[in-house]
């Protein structure tokens, strides 16, 4: 008798997928039902955790990860010593997502690219040192994918040349490089809660810091440049006024409004709740993962550095054709696919508005944008997606 075949019909593999339950449209309620919706107390208390969570002394939530990097680099630009000047150059990794670099250009920043490890797509360590000159202020580091940094070699490098280590860790809350959290490591750190990451609040951000003056002046920033949200005594304004008419519409920086609504602040809460569990999820997913293609050497697959969150999983291909097999295979099975971030930046039309400079050669950069694409992760198993992600493979190349 002919043995019957089973034809397995592929799960898409999408992108992104929530992470809510009833916990998070509960939390909606309460905010509906108090009839408050703009920034306050359940904001408050999601910034108060969130520093807590991750062992720094402060928190600003905003309206999104884009706008937490704007209001970090705009608060180096206030502060009273050695603060960050119009042609002053930052030193950014190649790959990275478009707000990594435009708050850089939108306050008159000279922006150097350098090449990235081809391995963990974070910025390479060597081509930072060559970078360095005497109009650099800073380092903005970028946690690619959910995959920390080597931050032993840039917090050395930042002390020995005087200048600032900044963090975009937009894409890898959770993650850690020697039991420390991503984001702390540097003066300022970025997170991004929009839907496709670690935790959504629907849409939002923050910047976490240890520094009080940079705090205050953070709390500024986010709301119009005024007082109001300033403790009384405070390093921006020095001392409020007991007047609070006084106080009320009082501006001291030229600020933005980049708050978050109440109803972020509170799902934020319940999402923070189950970070640990999101992260452990995706980085089961990673084993399996890691497991299926340990044999193949036809693709370059990121490299972990200690503790991975894991957003996504990369691949780069021997050159473009076969990234297009890839691609048109993986989309007829309906597997979701993007570019590796942004690819190598210095490719996009938008950079002629840069002034910046590209130190070295940026090859590895340039591979990822001409051979890379990557997958979606999720807190849940997906063991049997990716079987039929190695499958595609298989039969494709």
């Amino acid at each position: 008798m002919k043995q019957k075949r089973i034809v397995h019909k592929l799960m898409p593999l999408k992108l992104a997928t929530t992470t809510w339950d009833q916990a998070e449209y509960d939390a909606i309620k309460r905010v509906t039902e108090s009839q408050i919706f703009t920034m306050g107390k359940e904001v408050e208390n999601f910034e108060y955790q969130f520093a807590n969570y991750f062992d720094s002394k402060y928190a600003v939530m905003v309206n999104s990860g884009s706008s937490a990097n704007l209001l970090m680099i705009a608060a180096l630009f206030f502060i009273k010593e050695n603060n960050l000047k119009p042609g002053d150059e930052i030193i950014v990794p190649a790959v990275s997502w478009s707000t990594t670099y435009t708050p850089l250009q939108q306050y008159g920043l000279k922006v150097v690219f350098v090449d990235i490890d081809l391995k963990t797509l974070n910025i390479d360590i060597n081509s930072v040192k060559k970078a360095i000159t005497k109009k650099t202020k800073a380092i903005l580091a970028v946690n690619l994918l959910g995959n920390p940094c080597e931050f032993d070699d840039l917090i050395q490098i930042s002390k020995d040349n005087d200048i600032f280590l900044l963090e975009d860790n937009c894409e890898s809350m959770g993650a850690k490089y020697k039991n420390k959290f991503c984001g702390t490591f540097g003066l300022m750190g970025t997170f991004s809660t929009f839907f496709s990451h670690h935790i959504s609040t629907m849409e939002g951000g923050l910047v976490v810091t240890d520094n009080e003056e940079i705090y205050h002046i953070l709390l500024c920033l986010r709301a119009h440049g005024w007082t109001r949200n300033l403790p009384d005594k405070n390093y921006v304004s020095g001392k409020k006024s007991k007047n609070s008419f006084e106080e009320s519409f009082k501006f001291i920086l030229p600020g933005f409004n980049v708050r978050p609504l109440e109803m972020s602040g509170a799902i934020g809460q319940e999402q923070l709740k189950k970070l640990d569990n999101i992260v452990k999820g995706r980085q089961k997913n990673s084993k399996k993962f890691n497991y299926l293609f340990k044999n193949n050497d036809k693709i370059i697959f990121q490299k972990e550095v200690y503790e991975s969150s894991h957003f996504g999983f990369s691949m780069i291909f021997k050159d473009k054709n076969t990234r297009e097999l890839i691609i048109n295979a993986f989309s007829k099975k309906g597997i979701e696919i993007r570019p590796i971030v942004a690819g190598n930046f210095i490719n996009n039309d938008v950079i002629n508005y840069f002034n910046h400079r590209i130190s070295g050669e940026v090859k590895n950069a340039e591979i990822v944008d001409k051979c890379g694409l990557f997958i979606g992760n999720h807190h849940y198993d997906i063991s049997s997606e990716l079987e039929e992600v190695k499958a595609i493979i298989d039969a494709t190349l």
